[in-house]
């Protein structure tokens, strides 16, 4: 499995690679909306911005995105491939989030779709994805994606608030992707 960053385009949205040009930006669509990321994200917001730009693009293992809407180019947002591990054929999708009025578009649908057919399309086994155990907005996306909920980290990270954060696994096996593309792929037509 062989995963390499590279634009990632569809009807909707357009996944580029984090670049030093995507910086104001994103900072500006993440620090619109404090209050969610108190438990969206387990690194800091607001003045922890910078460090948190820095970790995202120098983390080994991590190829993350910034997400444009095709329609009028604006940054909705970001998703990352996290923990890639080509040995064992397995990642996670994480580091998602979309500007308020992204939530519930074809935004966050079709940028799982571009993700989850490039890892799977290279070789993916698994693909997971792990949920503050707080954050109900994206456990629901899960569960509407197709992702099979898995169990619980308890106590598994410390947020960047202190707040010792419990963590639930979702995941998708390369034996579910075909039902769950045929999913995603309907919902984007009927959206």
């Amino acid at each position: 499995m062989i995963l390499e960053p590279r634009v990632l385009e569809g009807t909707y949205v357009r996944l580029e690679p984090a670049a030093e040009a995507h910086r104001q930006d994103m900072g500006d669509a993440l620090n619109c909306d404090l209050e969610t990321w108190q438990i969206q994200m387990a690194s800091g917001m607001g003045a922890h911005f910078p460090a948190y730009w820095d970790a995202m693009l120098a983390t080994e293992g991590r190829i993350p995105f910034a997400v444009r809407d095709r329609a009028n180019r604006r940054l909705a947002g970001t998703s990352s491939f996290l923990f890639v591990d080509p040995r064992n054929r397995t990642l996670e999708i994480g580091s998602t989030w979309f500007r308020p009025e992204y939530r519930g578009t074809r935004i966050n649908p079709e940028s799982k779709l571009l993700m989850l057919a490039e890892a799977f399309g290279a070789g993916a086994l698994r693909v997971q994805f792990g949920i503050d155990s707080r954050n109900a907005r994206s456990q629901a996306a899960c569960r509407k994606l197709g992702a099979r909920e898995e169990g619980v980290l308890r106590r598994h990270r410390i947020t960047w608030t202190g707040h010792k954060r419990d963590t639930i696994l979702f995941s998708i096996i390369d034996k579910e992707w075909p039902e769950v593309k045929a999913r995603l792929e309907e919902r984007l037509a009927g959206a």
